[in-house]
């Protein structure tokens, strides 16, 4: 049986280059047109300072590389230390990060800071809930394209530091054959004839079906992956036996943290969960000066 130890495996942090356009704009964003005029007014340029971001809540941290770009943008010269790593659960009290710059600098970054990384870690958090709920079957727990504009690679990131794993990123690294389009291109039949006549063999092939008669009609085609949108437990049991190993299954449609379980109990291979980054609550992180 498959196990989740891999979901420990060091997650890389995403390269500046992807992340920088968005880091930069919240940066703007929150700075506007005069900078942070009451650190300007309040603190004086020589002054310094250490900074703990701590955890207010337990949880698992997300966003490190884009806070951590955040500070480096504000001041190069500032020192960023990981206390607990990324991926790691901690307790309420649990010290993250350790910084040291100027007071000014560390002030001028903090909001946007926080702003990634509680919002990410909460993603995380509630992704590692989801996968807890399947220990001990095959299932393995998957995002879908409900991202925040902007925030998507993050965000996915931030699933699989929560032990997930990602499905496509956007409309052009795989091919999902949805049931609207199953209805524009004339069946289940047709729509996967076409997808195998235009694209290579390096691009995946999944569709979409919520009925039996659908599945029967979709497997001669031998798809990458069939979704089983929506369908009951017995339903999914039944889909998964008729499937039997020929291709990958994928359950979506309606999942929560309460039906995750007898859902992963049915064999599926994949859970696919929008709720994982369209609903996961901040986590409380907050940043706090040393004496």
């Amino acid at each position: 049986m498959p196990t989740h130890d891999d979901a420990h495996l060091p997650i890389p942090f995403l390269p500046d280059v992807v992340i920088e356009p968005l880091v930069r704009l919240a940066l703007t964003e929150d700075l506007g047109r005069g900078g942070d005029i009451t650190t300007d007014a309040v603190i004086p340029a020589s002054a310094r300072t250490v900074a703990i971001l701590g955890a207010r809540e337990g949880g698992i941290a997300a966003g490190y590389d884009a806070a951590r770009l955040a500070l480096r943008l504000i001041d190069p010269e500032a020192k960023w230390t990981t206390l607990t790593g990324e991926g790691v659960r901690f307790e309420k009290g649990a010290q993250l990060v350790r910084i040291e710059g100027t007071a000014r600098s560390v002030l001028m970054a903090e909001r946007v800071m926080l702003n990634f990384i509680g919002p990410l870690s909460g993603v995380a958090t509630l992704t590692a809930k989801f996968v807890a709920e399947t220990a001990g079957t095959r299932a393995r727990i998957t995002c879908t394209r409900k991202t925040t504009p902007g925030f998507r690679a993050l965000e996915k990131r931030a699933v699989r530091l929560g032990g997930g794993v990602n499905h496509r990123l956007g409309l052009d690294d795989a091919i999902l054959i949805k049931d609207n389009h199953i209805l524009a291109a004339g069946g289940v039949a047709a729509a996967l004839k076409r997808a195998r006549a235009a694209v290579g063999h390096l691009r995946a092939i999944e569709i979409e079906v919520d009925r039996i008669a659908q599945l029967h009609e979709a497997l001669p085609f031998a798809p990458d992956a069939i979704l089983l949108d929506n369908m009951s437990t017995a339903m999914l049991a039944e889909a998964v036996g008729i499937v039997a190993g020929k291709t990958k299954t994928e359950a979506s449609g309606g999942v929560r943290l309460e039906t995750v379980k007898a859902i992963a109990a049915t064999g599926v291979d994949l859970i696919s969960a929008g709720a994982l980054t369209h609903s996961a609550v901040n986590l409380d992180v907050g940043l706090d000066f040393q004496d």
